[in-house]
């Protein structure tokens, strides 16, 4: 029985290569998420590139927090200890800082404390990327696959203005 070649080259690697190639994977999913962007915004402009990004994250995040989950042996309803965890295992927890303050059993702020798509815009002189309408979609329907109960809200992401010390910042309640 022969095996698949991917297999056998994950099997033959070290921790350290492992570590390094699961972050060079995020990377690269990041780039094309970012490449498939511009390619819809400089055909179509930035609306409706962001409302294909957001229907796209409406889909890509559910599945995303079920193999999460499944991965993790966390079952639905596990309010916001099991959202915090499967928070830590999203594919940009490899390239972004992230934190979570005022934690509580009913309630949570999660924070993008650098974001690798801003501050590469950053560099270069551009503004912030709105990418509000399409967190909103993001959190709350990854929030709400972990547990039913859980509401999101939006506590600041841009475009919204004021100095921050994170790029956007989100609040999770348990109903």
């Amino acid at each position: 029985m022969s095996k698949r070649v991917g297999l056998t080259v994950l099997e033959d690697m070290t921790k350290e290569q492992l570590i390094a190639l699961v972050v060079d994977d995020a990377k690269n999913w990041l780039a094309h998420d970012g490449l498939w962007f511009q390619a819809v915004e400089g055909t179509h402009g930035m609306d409706a590139a962001i409302d294909a990004d957001r229907a796209a994250w409406e889909r890509f995040t559910v599945i995303e927090a079920q193999r999460i989950m499944a991965r993790l042996g966390i079952s639905p309803g596990g309010g916001i200890p099991a959202l915090l965890e499967a928070l830590k295992h999203r594919l940009y927890a490899r390239l972004n800082d992230q934190d979570a303050i005022e934690v509580t059993d009913r309630r949570a702020v999660f924070r993008m404390v650098d974001c690798r798509v801003q501050s590469a815009r950053r560099r270069k002189g551009l503004p912030d990327f709105p990418c509000k309408s399409v967190g909103v979609v993001e959190y709350s329907e990854f929030a709400r696959t972990i547990d039913p109960r859980i509401r999101t809200r939006c506590v600041a992401c841009p475009p919204d203005p004021g100095e921050r010390d994170y790029y956007c910042a989100w609040e999770f309640t348990l109903e």
